[in-house]
C-alpha cells in the first residue's frame, strides 16, 4: 500500500491551474482540471523541461517548451513531439487537503 503525503491545500490549486511541489525526492505537479485533482511528474518526457508553466485545460497539460500535451490521468502523450508518457501519482482529497501517493 502506498504512503500518502500531504502536499497542498485544495484552495492552493486554481481550476485549470497547477502548482509545483517536491516530496519524497520527486518533483510533482498538482493540477486541477474539470473539477478533479491530478498529480504528474513535473518534467516533460521530450526535452526534460518543467511542466509547471504549462497550460492546463480539459484534462490535459501542454508543455510550455515545445507544445507536447499529456493526459493528466494517464500521463500518456496526446500530441508530439514526444511519444513517451510522464509518470502519474495517485491523488486523494482529505477535507481541504490534497495528498499524493509516493
Amino acid at each position: 500500500m502506498a504512503d500518502f503525503v500531504d502536499v497542498a491545500g485544495v484552495a492552493d490549486v486554481p481550476e485549470d491551474g497547477a502548482i509545483a511541489v517536491t516530496t519524497g525526492g520527486q518533483a510533482i505537479l498538482i493540477c486541477h482540471s474539470e473539477g478533479r485533482f491530478f498529480a504528474i511528474e513535473n518534467r516533460c518526457s521530450h526535452a526534460e523541461q518543467p511542466l509547471d508553466c504549462g497550460r492546463v485545460k480539459r484534462g490535459w497539460i501542454m508543455c510550455p517548451a515545445h507544445g507536447a500535451r499529456f493526459d493528466l490521468e494517464s500521463g500518456e502523450p496526446i500530441s508530439g513531439p514526444t511519444d513517451r508518457a510522464v509518470a502519474t501519482f495517485e491523488v486523494r482529497v482529505m477535507g481541504e487537503r490534497i495528498e499524493v501517493a509516493i
